[in-house]
């Protein structure tokens, strides 16, 4: 494919990962090309969607777990509130349940942290320019087994996974421990899981949490 670097203007990027050498190292990669710019960089959800909302760049590239929000989190709220801004997950994750909910969440590019780094800033002009950009090796399984998984369900299963009791779920989300009891017991009936825990390595490892 021919580049899309020529004649174009400088492309604004925000960059979210919790692992400092990893969030240097993309920022460092993506400074040597002339046209990209990292105008700010995060180490948490919570800070990467203030500095979307706060720099309002032209791409977010972001890890999808982080602390605080995770990344999916923050695309979908980005989405939420129609920034425009264009959205790459960036991630080790190389599973079909991750990808679908990222496209679900808003997001235009899905790449995996083992590419080379030009082809990140390539992705990155492309996803600039209104492509979508998906790592290969997934693409042809986006569509497969389908998440049964309701939102709260995926929800109260993850802090479930976590290691907090029904009762602290139902404090964290602000539901009565009855509510959580229900929904973790359709979240582990869907899975096929004898309990909460086992259920929630079971979606954690399709993807879905």
């Amino acid at each position: 494919m021919p580049s899309l670097k020529e004649n174009r203007k400088t492309i604004r990027v925000v960059l979210a990962e919790d692992q400092g050498m990893v969030l240097g190292a993309l920022a460092a990669l993506l400074e040597i090309e002339g046209d990209i710019k990292v105008t700010a960089k995060a180490r948490n959800g919570k800070e990467a969607l203030e500095a979307v909302l706060t720099h309002k760049p032209d791409v977010f590239i972001t890890d999808i777990e982080m602390p605080l929000m995770s990344g999916l989190d923050v695309a979908a709220e980005l989405k939420r509130r129609r920034t425009g801004t264009r959205i790459v997950i960036v991630t080790t994750f190389a599973r079909a349940g991750y990808l679908r909910r990222a496209l679900e969440a808003g997001a235009n590019g899905y790449l995996l942290q083992d590419m080379p780094a030009e082809e990140l800033a390539e992705a990155v002009r492309r996803v600039h320019q209104g492509l979508r950009v998906i790592h290969p090796e997934l693409a042809t399984e986006a569509w497969g087994e389908m998440d049964p998984l309701t939102d709260r369900e995926r929800q109260v299963l993850r802090l479930a996974g976590e290691g907090m009791s029904s009762g602290d779920i139902a404090a964290e989300l602000s539901l009565s421990e009855g509510t959580v009891r229900n929904y973790l017991s359709e979240a582990i009936s869907k899975m096929g899981a004898g309990n909460r825990v086992e259920a929630a390595r079971m979606a954690r490892t399709k993807g879905w949490l």
